[in-house]
Parts: structure tokens; sequence; C-alpha cells
């Protein structure tokens, strides 16, 4: 009975610190739809190019976006045809290298550490984009269930063309009339395309989440002093499934770093934390496959471990004054409590209609 307490506790408070996050970016999704044209996407992130990968790192390094909040913002820039490559390193460097984040870690562990952390992050990213769109870079293309040439497609002849005298009758022309801001299309577009889409990843995710969060033994750091050449594959272990922000990880970092783990190690953590959860294991399985799904998980467990040895080598030890820590845990107010309703409404929403489409499709 303890443990379900335990558990209905650990999702209300994840629910608490994610929602407000994710309505945030869903917000800002919906309203990035309305303002940018889903040409200048597939223009600049479109193609399967070491560029626009390098174009989407770059876009989301100064994002003030959690992990959690750039999953609506992603789905957007993919569903307004930015590549498979671009979307995944947009995932990747948006979460962890966020303004209000580089400089809590600066204030934490000072310019040096900052630095490394920025520029690994967007190596990480930059990779994972390049190897996404070399070994998975096909979309499955859905082919429309009625045929035009039989059915004339929705009473028009195959060969009878209506076009004005202002169209172009070209291959390669396209309509570029310009739209005006409607509010209502964005929170349409935010809440009931985008949210209706990462639903159920949510819902699964964030149960997966809670139950992790309450199987982590207490004394964490006594684990990883006792077993210190195994600290970096346990760091990760945790750290990849865990929800925690890029700001939030600092601390934990810090104290893992005072209590006697190595820089590495915190660094791992500090860079594999942010990047991943399950939450966004579930939705990128569910929007770029499972192929890049492994390319996701690959790049970042693997690039966090080089990175985290890479530190130690480079440092020995990092003396940080305890003094310094930057404490950010709060308790939850009103705003992220109703927050957390709301999206939890939209999922069981989202989720009696999934149930209810399959029951009477059978």
């Amino acid at each position: 009975m303890d443990y379900i307490t335990s558990f209905i506790d650990a999702l209300i408070e994840l629910s608490n610190a994610m929602s407000i996050y994710i309505i945030f970016g869903l917000l800002f999704a919906g309203v990035l739809h309305e303002i940018v044209p889903d040409t200048l996407v597939t223009k600049h992130l479109g193609d399967n190019s070491i560029l626009s990968v390098i174009k989407s790192t770059i876009f989301g390094i100064p994002l003030p976006v959690c992990s959690c909040g750039v999953i609506p913002i992603a789905t957007s820039i993919k569903k307004s045809g930015a590549s498979k490559g671009a979307t995944l390193s947009f995932l990747i460097s948006t979460p962890i290298t966020g303004i209000d984040s580089i400089m809590a870690t600066y204030g934490v562990f000072g310019w040096l550490f900052t630095i490394y952390r920025v520029i690994t992050s967007i190596v990480i990213a930059i990779v994972a984009g390049i190897f996404t769109n070399i070994f998975d870079k096909k979309d499955k293309i859905v082919k429309p269930k009625f045929s035009p040439i039989k059915s004339g497609g929705f009473g028009v002849k195959p060969t009878s063309f209506n076009l004005s005298p202002k169209q172009d009758n070209s291959c390669c022309s396209v309509t570029t009339k310009k739209k005006r801001f409607s509010i209502i299309n964005a929170l349409r577009y935010s809440f009931i395309t985008l949210l209706g889409d990462i639903a159920k990843p949510l819902f699964w995710g964030l149960l997966i989440g809670a139950l992790i969060t309450v199987a982590i033994p207490k004394n964490l750091s006594d684990i990883l002093l006792d077993y210190s050449w195994l600290s970096y594959l346990i760091v990760i272990t945790i750290a990849v499934p865990m929800y925690v922000c890029a700001t939030a990880s600092l601390p934990i970092a810090a104290g893992l770093i005072l209590s006697g783990v190595s820089a590495g190690a915190g660094f791992v953590f500090l860079s594999a934390g942010p990047a991943t959860n399950t939450v966004t294991i579930g939705v990128v399985k569910k929007m770029l496959g499972k192929r890049s799904l492994y390319i996701y998980l690959g790049t970042i467990i693997l690039g966090s471990i080089l990175f985290g040895v890479g530190l130690d080598y480079l440092f020995n030890s990092i003396n940080i004054d305890a003094k310094s820590l930057v404490h950010l845990h709060e308790e939850y107010g009103i705003i992220s409590i109703i927050s957390s309703i709301i999206l939890w409404g939209f999922i069981g929403y989202f989720l009696v209609k999934s149930i209810r489409s399959q029951f009477y499709a059978k």
C-alpha cells in the first residue's frame, strides 16, 4: 500500500513539474505554426543535409524550453516538413542548452565547465542528426485510398483543370497566399492536432517516469561511491528514463560531485538527463520511428559517457564550494497544479476518444 501511495505522489509531483512546460511548449508551437510558413521550415530544415542539421541545432540552443516542452515544438517542426535528422537534432540540443540553463551552469560550475557542456551538447545533437539523415532518411508515404483515375477524385475528371488566370500551371507551382494570424487556429493546432498526436506516449511516459522515481534508491550517491568504476553506467541508466530539466539537474549533479563522484559522472547526468526521459522516448518512437529512436538513444548514451570520460581526463578534480550550489527545488504553486489538471483532462479525452474509435472499428 505504501508503494501505491508513493507512486501516486510521484505521479502528481511529476505531472506538476512537467505540465506547465508541456502546455507552454504547445502554445509556443501553435503560435509558431501560425506565424512561420511551412515553406520556410521545409527550405531550411527539410533536406537531408548536414547544413539543415546544424541550423536546427543552432535554432534550438537559445530556447528556454525543457525536455518535455520541446516535444510539441519538435512535432510541429516535423509536421511542417523538417527532416528526421533536423527534428532529432532540435530535440537534443534545445533542452540541454537553453539560455537559462547556460547561465545557471555558469553560476554553479564556472565558465570552463559551461563551455564544455554547451559544445559537447552541440556535437551530440549534430552527430545524431547526421546519422539519422544517413541511416533513416526515408519517411513513409501514405498513399490516398481513392483512385483519381477510376473515380475522378471527388467528382473531378482527371484531365480537367480549373485554374484561375492568376494560377501557374507549372509542376513546381506552390500557392503562397499569406494568411492572417488566428489565435483560434493556433489553439486548435496546439491542443487538438499536436496534443492528440502525443497524448498516448505522454500517458505512458508519465506512468513509467513516476514508477522509476519511486524505484530509484535514496542512497544513490553511496552506491556510486562504492562502485566508482561503474559510475558512468549507473548514472546513464538512471538519467535516460528520468525526467529532469537542464536547470533542475544542476544541484543533483553538484551534489553527486560534492559527495565524491567524479566530475565526468556528474557531467553524464547533466548531459543525458535533460535530453531524454520516458515521455520523449515514446514520442520519438511514434514520430520518427524505431531506427531514429535507436540513433537518438545511442548517440546520447555513448556521447555523454565519452565526453564524461574526456572531462575526467582533462580535469582530475573540480573543487566546488558548497555555498555556490543553487537550490532550485520549490513547492509547486497553483499555476502548476491547474496546468497538470488541464493536461490530464486533455490526455483523458484523447485516450477515451481513441478507445471508442477502436471499439466502433471492431
